[in-house]
């Protein structure tokens, strides 16, 4: 479904790029000013690749399972760890200071070295401030909207420790699967390349709020509940469009 929601953008985006160079070359100066200076000042899109730092205050929030075994066990999972991924966003320009649209991208914290991984996956309506100085626009917004986050775990028996009591159920894997409404304020720059491409640099903290219980999960925490890893992703991508007529 992810790598067919990134096609779909890539079709999106690549008419839109030649539309715009048309466009370009067919509005003369004074035209094109008189233009710009409406409420609609041009659209962009572009795909983004991110890395990231993710954390979480115990191994259990990380996995959101207590089936994984005895105390000493779960403590001894990890926490934290780098995450990588990509998503794409395709926006409208306002009065030369506003971008709106929609954005949605995937990630993914890989764990352990057993093929354990939390994978993220979120989308939404985006809505930014930027300012013109020069080929460098500065910018901070956020995006509101959705997903899901998955959490795989296999365990490493190389270390030599039970998982699992004598009288309880072992589970050779665990997966769950989990629903978020979520906020990702954002902070980031563009540095025009060409009238028709920039350079995008951001930097977001994604903060995801879901229903933490599942069939393996005991306890009662709700949807109000902040869910975990969280923490920075940088993003670095290439973005296309109507960028002359800022």
């Amino acid at each position: 479904m992810h790598r067919r929601l990134f096609y779909i953008l890539i079709a999106v985006l690549l008419p839109l790029c030649l539309c715009a160079q048309e466009q370009d070359e067919a509005v003369s100066g004074p035209k094109r000013s008189k233009r710009s200076n409406g409420v609609y000042t041009g659209f962009s899109g572009g795909m983004m690749v991110h890395g990231g730092y993710l954390f979480a205050d115990s191994p259990d929030r990380i996995f959101s399972n207590t089936g994984l075994g005895n105390l000493d066990y779960v403590k001894g999972l990890p926490r934290d760890g780098f995450c990588y991924g990509l998503g794409g966003t395709l926006r409208f320009h306002l009065i030369n200071h506003i971008h709106i649209g929609a954005e949605g991208f995937v990630s993914t914290m890989p764990l352990m070295k057993t093929g354990s991984n939390v994978r993220t996956g979120w989308g939404g309506a985006c809505i930014d401030l930027y300012a013109n100085w020069g080929k460098v626009r500065p910018l901070i917004g956020g995006t509101i909207g959705g997903g899901t986050m998955k959490r795989l775990f296999v365990p490493d028996r190389s270390n030599g420790k039970e998982y699992a009591d004598e009288d309880d159920t072992k589970y050779n894997a665990s997966y769950t699967r989990t629903p978020f409404f979520m906020l990702d304020p954002y902070v980031g720059m563009e540095i025009g390349l060409t009238n028709h491409m920039a350079l995008m640099i951001r930097v977001d903290y994604l903060l995801p709020f879901g229903n933490m219980k599942t069939v393996l999960t005991e306890g009662t925490e709700d949807w109000k509940n902040y869910m975990s890893p969280s923490g920075p992703r940088l993003y670095v991508g290439i973005m296309f469009g109507e960028m002359n007529k800022r």
